[in-house]
């Protein structure tokens, strides 16, 4: 394990993957290795790797196929093995195009799903109200607000300090892969902001977490995915109503506003226009929606 263990803290230190990939890579491989060291009854090194072949890959595959793991799942765990070969070929000069062309089941990319505009509003207004004590209802509408209405990733919001009070025009944020980006915040988000930091019964020094837990210590992923799930339900909305759906909700709703797909593309940090062009499908299918309702038939 001293060889798969060099490579998660490759990928930790140096590539700046995001918690929940690298815990997926980490989990994917860690299987990986498991599988081959009773598949080869041998410790695994270097050189057993490097005489790997496709059909070796294929086997691990369709065994965790039988074990219920999805096509997407395959695909992800075949990801993890050629980006650990890759690291191979830098650092052991170990090559293996066999493995590197290895193809996984082709995956139809699935489209976001955000909360329409009624539901986003919904839930902010409902967070404010939820609280036990007003501070915590200010903190929870400033973090949706900042979902919504700048199309931050949960990390990114939780991740801002003290520093940023009081609430400017535009936010400096280190996103994804260390890539830096200059987010505008409208006038009701820097509301949110301002609002909750005056309630706030703690010291948000610029050096300090913004966002803070009732005992005064950071707030962490968990804990807004859990207000969420308190606010969907009393909302009644789908199990899709997620943290991450106001994120999509803010781009798809500035696409149907006539926002640019470049400028969308800016706001949220996506590294290639591709990434982004998957919302150009979500406004499609909703207005194919409202053609297939307002549509006379017969």
């Amino acid at each position: 394990m001293e060889l798969l263990n060099a490579f998660l803290g490759h990928i930790r230190d140096e590539r700046g993957l995001a918690e929940n990939t690298l815990e997926a890579y980490t989990s994917d491989l860690a299987s990986f290795f498991g599988f081959l060291n009773g598949y080869l009854e041998t410790e695994i090194g270097p050189r057993v790797l490097a005489g790997l072949g496709a059909r070796d890959i294929r086997a691990y595959l369709a065994r965790r196929r039988r074990d219920g793991l999805s096509d997407a799942s395959i695909a992800r765990a075949l990801s993890a093995i050629k980006a650990l070969y890759r690291w191979l070929e830098r650092v052991h000069g170990i090559e293996n195009a066999e493995i590197a062309y290895l193809e996984g089941p082709k995956r139809g990319r699935r489209l976001p799903r955000p909360v329409s505009q009624v539901a986003a509003k919904e839930m902010i207004s409902l967070a404010e109200d939820h609280a036990s004590e007003a501070w915590i209802g200010a903190r929870d509408m400033a973090i949706l607000c900042m979902l919504y209405g700048a199309g931050l990733r949960i990390s990114e919001a939780l991740g801002l300090t003290g520093a940023v009070l009081p609430a400017p025009d535009r936010l400096r944020i280190h996103g994804k892969g260390g890539k830096v980006r200059i987010v505008p915040l409208i006038p009701q988000v820097r509301a949110a902001i301002d609002a909750y930091a005056s309630l706030a019964p703690f010291a948000l020094s610029p050096s300090a977490p913004l966002f803070r837990g009732v005992r005064g210590g950071a707030l962490n992923p968990r804990q807004v995915q859990g207000l969420v799930q308190h606010l969907r339900g009393a909302l009644g909305l789908p199990d899709t109503a997620t943290p991450h759906a106001l994120r999509h909700a803010f781009a798809t709703h500035l696409l149907a506003g006539g926002a640019d797909l470049r400028a969308i593309q800016v706001l949220l940090g996506h590294a290639s226009l591709s990434t982004t062009q998957v919302y150009t499908g979500v406004d499609e299918a909703s207005l194919a929606g409202i053609v297939a309702a307002a549509h006379p038939r017969g």
